[in-house]
């Protein structure tokens, strides 16, 4: 790849939550490359975690970005919506001066999960705003003209978020759908991933869904989203009362939070032969009953992002008008701007996404 002037990025480096505004050299695309502009990078709870340079793992410890194998500077961002720059030799898909939605998911290329159409599901990932650079930069580089969405119509501020939160959202009902519309569906975590769940399963035609939050706040942006009852979460609560304002045990539990607490009120929530859908990256761990799984038969299964083939569905139910906007809030794309936008979601109180505009 072959490289040309100088842009600014803004970056993390190792053991250092600060966002330093850096000079890198501007990419130039060949093959199937294609260089973007960026218009909009959205701000992910992921982000939070990568700053801080992993994982919580209960008492596994902590899992290690650097160790991983992660390069530093590290240039976060991965709801990204650019227009086309340059395009590289073997590009015929897209032009200069489209605009277009970024898959950042994305894989070594010949594994059997990439193979299949399933970049997210790849061992050796190569995700943007991770192992590559991503949108906190004035340009990014698309390895292949194919992760490029096109998104006419579309706010773009909303469309960025399609990318991970709708994206993550969409893949994560599609393991707990088709059910009956009636039957108990309950998210956790009424934040922007959860929202857009509450629209999906809405669009879908799903008639019974709780929201689960620790502020009131979000619990009525989850009503207005759809959601038929709701439950603040809290001291003192628990499963009981999500199967109460249900109106039974859950056939299935979706979890954008994921951590010790809200994983074992989900697994005490389900009903016999219930799902339980594992999304959120907020650590921790949670101890089960290794006979009441075989006797209830719950099953548990983990959900991370989505294939390009459902982020490109997505934007077609977008299109059609079928999928309800979450609130996003904009600010602009800046050093300063990325900092506090990690910031305020790390504390908590966002309410939808932040959006930080070019």
């Amino acid at each position: 790849m072959k490289r040309c002037s100088a842009m600014h990025a803004f970056a993390v480096l190792p053991d250092d939550a600060t966002i330093h505004d850096l000079e890198f050299s501007t990419p130039r695309p060949e093959g199937r490359q294609v260089l973007l502009k960026v218009m909009r990078a959205g701000v992910c709870h992921t982000d939070t975690h990568l700053r801080e340079g992993g994982y919580d793992l209960g008492s596994r410890g902590h899992m290690s970005m650097k160790d991983r194998g992660i390069q530093y500077p590290m240039v976060l961002g991965h709801e990204v919506v650019g227009v086309v720059e340059q395009v590289g030799a073997d590009v015929a898909s897209v032009s200069a001066g489209d605009v277009r939605l970024i898959y950042p998911w994305i894989g070594c290329g010949t594994c059997r999960q990439c193979r299949e159409g399933h970049d997210n599901r790849c061992a050796a990932g190569q995700n943007l705003g991770v192992a590559r650079h991503g949108g906190y930069a004035e340009y990014i580089i698309v390895p292949d003209e194919k992760y490029l969405v096109d998104i006419e119509g579309l706010d773009p501020s909303w469309a960025a978020t399609l990318a991970c939160s709708g994206l993550t959202a969409h893949s994560a009902v599609d393991k707990v759908l088709p059910l009956e519309p009636d039957e108990p569906v309950v998210i956790f975590g009424a934040g922007g991933l959860g929202l857009t769940a509450i629209a999906i399963l809405r669009a879908r035609g799903h008639r019974n869904i709780c929201a689960v939050d620790v502020a009131e706040r979000n619990l009525a942006l989850a009503r207005d989203m759809g959601a038929t009852s709701t439950v603040l979460s809290g001291a003192g609560s628990g499963a009981a009362d999500i199967q109460r304002a249900a109106g039974g045990p859950a056939s299935a539990v979706v979890d954008f939070v994921n951590n010790g607490a809200t994983a074992t009120a989900a697994f005490d929530a389900l009903a016999k032969a219930g799902t339980m859908v594992q999304v959120g990256l907020f650590g921790g761990e949670v101890t089960l009953p290794t006979a009441m799984l075989a006797l209830r038969m719950i099953r548990i299964e983990g959900s991370f992002v989505g294939a390009l083939s459902q982020l490109q569905d997505l934007v077609r139910i977008a299109k059609a008008g079928e999928l309800p906007t979450i609130p996003v809030s904009e600010r602009t794309l800046s050093a300063a701007e990325v900092s506090r936008a990690l910031d305020d979601l790390t504390a908590g109180g966002i309410a939808g996404r932040i959006v930080l505009t070019a």
